[in-house]
């Protein structure tokens, strides 16, 4: 190899002649703003190497457009997206018709005149415009979209009742007849079942397929608080999560947490590149907004996704509403009560419910009331003073579950108490008796609350009622959870129970209050079951 060339120096910037009678030039070298490191004395040779610099940087930015035939080759992502509205599509399909031709057969049954031709040759009428609308809605409510966008059972359910409606009033504005409406509500009585089971299944598999492939999203947290380890936490309590933790990233360190910490947020440019970080979460609420905006763009200059965890204010932003003809624009937080239209539903869901649930499970309400009167001394229902809608008082109705002088032995066991907050949780309760121990253990005592139901002091779903003695540690923003009546279940009972700290399930209420419709509730019924068989926090 021969000797190396110096390097060539740069040419010099040609000027324009000065200006008659003046003695400065026409023109300047062009300035950088504020943003340039250089100084008032810089050389032209300097400032264009500034100017370099700063082009490169920008060539690297993630967000540069490529033509729309060579994106297209070079995304894998474009096929994978292809393939997944194509095959949720083809299982949405399969449901309704599905749905459609099993409440028809249905029908022929119960009329003792089994057809099955009759019941496809009307499915096969029926289907072209109820799929239409399905898929249209579905797509509406982004059911499509990418798994981690897209939204869970209570967007399934809210969406088929809205298919169910729209249908029906089509049929009725089109002049169609019926001896009754059962072809719609059986209809969606099935597909409720199907579609939820169909989808339900296509996420665990191709979850265990992406998982087994090793498909896995590099995530990084960043936060000030506690908040990093809840949603560390919360991420790997979800089977085949497809968000892999890598580490956190935070101004100061966070002892116990057991996260790998990847240093402060200076480094954060450093840990997207030598980590390969495919999205970054923001998990403190309160997290600055000036250094937010700065994470952001660093995060989208090389293509990784940001996210943020919901802050109080971010919820109740949702009802929001605008009142006009002010100086400046201002937003009333109304109160997230149900009335009108929306109680209606509300109790007219929860008497329906209760009766039905009341009558199905009589025998084995029977059951356990005779498992409680001959497994100890005392009444079989419990009479537990709780606090209702408005702070009012009223008897909480349960299976007695402790032997008769549990209250005497309460103050004696405060210093064993495992849960935070207002809560008294002990998971081997001495008071407890061995009937009493099952029927927590699977929140059977708590059955009899279908009766406060009906009386109109409980509903199905809302705030669970907390005891005397927990009501009375609550701080005032607690008690805001009071405004609606206390449900035998809530999201407390399907997102932990036990395990959460008491703040966060009092913002799980506040959750519940500002997102609720039928379908959620109706979503939370369902996911109680599985909650309580596998017991978890439960105790």
């Amino acid at each position: 190899m021969g000797p190396r060339s110096s390097p060539t120096p740069a040419p010099p910037i040609p000027r324009k002649p000065s200006a008659p009678g003046t003695g400065a030039p026409a023109s300047s070298p062009p300035r950088l703003g504020r943003s340039t490191s250089l100084g008032r004395s810089a050389t032209p040779e300097a400032v264009l190497s500034e100017v370099t610099a700063r082009k490169e940087t920008s060539d690297r930015d993630m967000r540069r457009k490529r033509p729309p035939a060579l994106s297209f080759l070079l995304r894998m992502s474009t096929a994978r997206r292809l393939a997944r509205i194509v095959s949720l599509l083809g299982l949405d399909f399969v449901a309704v018709a599905l749905a459609i031709f099993t409440a028809l057969i249905l029908k022929a049954v119960v009329f003792d005149r089994v057809q099955f031709h009759p019941a496809l040759r009307e499915t096969e009428r029926i289907l072209p415009f109820v799929y239409l609308l399905t898929a249209l809605l579905f797509a509406r409510s982004g059911l499509y979209a990418a798994r981690s966008l897209r939204p869970g059972l209570s967007r399934i359910v809210g969406s088929l009742f809205q298919v169910a409606f729209v249908a029906l009033l089509f049929a009725v504005v089109s002049g169609e007849h019926f001896t009754s409406y059962y072809l719609f509500y059986g209809s969606l009585a099935f597909a409720l079942l199907y579609v939820s089971s169909f989808r339900a299944g296509y996420e665990w598999l191709t979850g265990a397929i992406l998982h087994a492939a090793g498909y896995r999203r590099r995530a990084v947290l960043v936060g000030t608080g506690k908040h990093v380890a809840d949603v560390a936490h919360a991420l790997s309590d979800v089977p085949h999560s497809p968000i892999e933790v890598v580490g956190f990233l935070s101004p100061k360190a966070l002892p116990g947490n057991g996260l790998r910490a990847l240093g402060s947020l200076e480094d954060l440019d450093k840990v997207l590149a030598s980590e390969r970080i495919d999205e970054v979460i923001i998990t403190d609420p309160d997290f600055p907004q000036v250094e937010a905006v700065e994470l952001v763009d660093q995060c989208h200059q090389r293509g990784v996704r940001v996210r943020l965890a919901p802050s109080t204010m971010e919820i109740l932003i949702h009802r929001a509403e605008f009142v006009p003809g002010q100086s400046v624009p201002l937003f009333e937080l109304g109160p997230p009560v149900f009335e009108g239209v929306d109680f209606a539903l509300k109790r007219a869901f929860d008497l329906i419910g209760a009766t039905i649930m009341l009558a199905l499970l009589s025998p084995l309400l029977l059951a356990l009331a005779i498992a409680v009167r001959v497994s100890s001394r005392g009444p079989i229902l419990y009479h537990s003073t709780r606090r209702g809608i408005g702070q009012r008082p009223f008897p909480c109705l349960k299976f007695r579950t402790m032997h008769t002088d549990a209250e005497e032995q309460q103050a004696d066991l405060e210093e064993l108490n495992e849960a935070t907050g207002a809560l008294f949780k002990i998971r081997e309760d001495p008071r407890l008796t061995r009937v009493g121990t099952f029927l927590r253990r699977f929140s059977l005592d708590e059955l009899p609350q279908l009766i406060n139901v009906l009386r109109g002091e409980m509903s199905l779903v809302g705030p669970r009622p907390l005891p005397q003695r927990d009501y009375d540690m609550l701080e005032d923003w607690h008690r805001k959870r009071y405004l609606v009546l206390p449900g035998i279940t809530g999201l407390w009972q399907v997102s932990g129970r036990s395990e959460l700290d008491f703040d966060d399930l009092v913002h799980l209420d506040f959750i519940y209050l500002e997102h609720w419709s039928l379908a959620l509730d109706l979503t939370i019924l369902l996911k109680t079951i599985p909650a309580v068989i596998s017991r978890r926090g439960a105790y």
